[in-house]
């Protein structure tokens, strides 16, 4: 692959996250339908350089399996879930999605991608606990001795 060519996978993944983080932050303020919001976005959002799968993938599987992902993480929590901000839930929500289910991704590029949303999106030191939180369960869960591959 060409080093170019790469680049644009990369960007157009974090393009894809950056459209799923305000699709799930909107889900998660109006309740409204993922079938929905996922129609909303592509007719009137710019999906140019987008990776159009991984975003769909993102929404729908996050929104289904939120009770699980929430069970998941909040082990790694200094609060209960239900205390964190909407976005930094978002965030982790991502995240730790990316790091139970995303295994041809680097732990250490899903961790990266969630500190730059938190950074971009989240409050002023929500960062620093996204880096946290992700790198915690990054130990368990992706460390090969405990891994269980499906």
């Amino acid at each position: 692959m060409k080093p170019l060519a790469k680049q644009g996978r990369f960007e157009s993944r974090r393009r894809a996250r950056r459209r799923a983080l305000q699709a799930l932050y909107q889900w998660h303020l109006t309740g409204h339908s993922v079938s929905g919001i996922l129609k909303q976005f592509r007719e009137e959002q710019d999906f140019s350089n987008v990776d159009t799968e991984m975003f769909t993938l993102l929404v729908r599987k996050i929104c289904a399996t939120q009770a699980e992902i929430d069970e998941k993480i909040e082990p790694f929590l200094d609060r209960p879930v239900t205390q964190l901000d909407v976005m930094e839930h978002v965030i982790l929500s991502i995240g730790s999605y990316e790091l139970l289910h995303c295994y041809e991704t680097p732990h250490q590029v899903v961790i990266d991608e969630a500190i730059n949303l938190a950074k971009q999106f989240g409050a002023e030191n929500s960062h620093t606990f996204v880096n946290g939180v992700l790198d915690k369960a990054s130990r368990q869960w992706r460390n090969p001795a405990t891994m269980k591959l499906i």
